[in-house]
């Protein structure tokens, strides 16, 4: 779980998004550690795309996606995939 002071939201990685975030070269893992971070205070920041053809959203940093969900209700936003742009769009 990440946290930050400002929350309003908690963030829950789950294992999948847990794995692909341990498998990130340092540079890219401390990009999208950070920008993990500010979904806390917002959960749908500028840049962020509602998804089509599943229930959530995409955020682009930099070559990766972050794909998540937000459970309004429960203050809470679920991770569940940290992929570079090329097995994202391969996957469909």
């Amino acid at each position: 779980m990440i946290t930050s002071r400002s929350a309003v939201a908690e963030i829950f990685l789950l294992p999948s998004a847990q794995r692909d975030l341990d498998g990130l070269e340092t540079a890219a893992f401390e990009r999208i550690h950070k920008k993990l971070r500010i979904l806390a205070a917002n959960p749908r920041p500028p840049g962020c795309d509602k998804m089509t053809a599943e229930d959530g959203y995409r955020l682009r940093i930099d070559d990766h996606r972050v794909l998540y969900r937000v459970d309004d209700a429960a203050k809470r936003v679920y991770i569940y995939w940290i992929k570079h742009r090329k097995d994202v769009y391969s996957r469909a």
